[in-house]
């Protein structure tokens, strides 16, 4: 580790087997946590490359438990975090009205880090119990078609830093590794960022895994399609800039996306956009990721159109809420 720093505090990179090595002994309580919480600032101030992210995503998946799921094709949908604007579940509501349009979905999730709520909370505040039981798991993504991997039963490093990535109280590249590490290993990725930046460096790290993508923010700094102003996606297929009037919406406040100041404020949002009695802003936002995040399983056949029709339907019919309470009766 005294190398390892000594690079990072020259701005030098890493290499991939270099980062993964520094994983591995995370996971295995290798290290002070003094020198942990110093690779981790000290990385964050240099920036992270692809090479350096690919190499934690290597140690996370060797270190973790795998998720051979019964499953062809399905999705993740998840932000990297650290944002710092206390959104209520965005990308957790739009993975049940994804699976309630009948797709099959892979959701990877924890607790919050810098939210009040994150998706690991919100499931757990309805009663669900996580687990790591494989049976259960595919019961669960063939019988109302979704999973639930939370992450720290997965990822031993995650659970290992937990408490210095809640000390420091800035992201790490924990935040943006995490989405890369669901241990089904999903061949579709709705991701959302916090940055310019990180949607270069994902763009990079999806290509050389060779998965369908579509990777998303927001220009007021948003890891989400917020709809309170425009905001940018990259996919396998083009790179565009939407404002929400082109997909139909208004144009939402930010005071409409906050989660609460609780987790039980969080959950009944969640919970009003599923029983289609939210805000208008509230049901928009989720329509707008929950449809890339179908156009992503279309392979891009589908306009977002059509794909945000079928998110609508989704709610409207009340399939999402019946996915979610069948996924809740099936994991409690």
């Amino acid at each position: 580790m005294k190398e390892i720093l000594e690079k990072l505090l020259n701005h030098e990179n890493l290499s991939r087997e270099e980062m993964k090595n520094v994983l591995i002994g995370i996971t295995a309580d290798k290290y002070p946590k003094e020198q942990v919480t110093a690779m981790l600032t000290a990385l964050q101030m240099k920036g992270v490359t692809t090479d350096e992210l690919l190499g934690f995503r290597d140690g996370s998946l060797e270190t973790g438990l795998s998720v051979p799921l019964d499953a062809d094709r399905y999705i993740d949908v998840v932000g990297t975090g650290g944002d710092r604007k206390n959104t209520f579940n965005i990308s957790t509501t739009a993975c049940f009205v994804i699976a309630g349009a009948g797709y099959k979905v892979a959701k990877h999730g924890n607790y919050a880090a810098t939210s009040v709520s994150g998706a690991s909370n919100v499931i757990q505040h309805h009663g669900i119990k996580f687990t790591t039981d494989i049976d259960r798991l595919n019961r669960s993504i063939n019988e109302c078609g979704i999973a639930y991997l939370h992450c720290q039963l997965f990822a031993v490093a995650a659970k290992v830093v937990a408490p210095i990535r809640r000390a420091l109280q800035f992201p790490t590249i924990f935040n943006i590794v995490g989405p890369l590490t669901n241990p089904s290993l999903p061949s579709c990725q709705l991701l959302g960022v916090a940055n310019l930046n990180q949607m270069r460096l994902y763009s990079q790290v999806y290509q050389r895994l060779g998965i369908d993508y579509a990777i998303v923010n927001s220009a007021d700094g948003y890891d989400e399609i917020s709809l309170t102003g425009d905001f940018k996606v990259t996919t396998n297929d083009y790179e565009r800039i939407f404002a929400p009037s082109d997909l139909g919406f208004a144009i939402a406040k930010p005071e409409e996306l906050v989660g609460g100041a609780t987790e039980e404020e969080a959950a009944e949002i969640f919970d009003a956009v599923l029983e289609n009695r939210a805000l208008p802003a509230q049901k928009n936002i989720v329509l707008a990721n929950a449809a890339f995040g179908i156009q992503v399983m279309e392979k891009g056949k589908k306009s977002i159109e059509e794909c945000i029709a079928i998110a609508r339907e989704s709610i409207d019919s009340g399939a999402a809420l019946r996915t979610f309470r069948k996924f809740a009766e099936l994991n409690s």
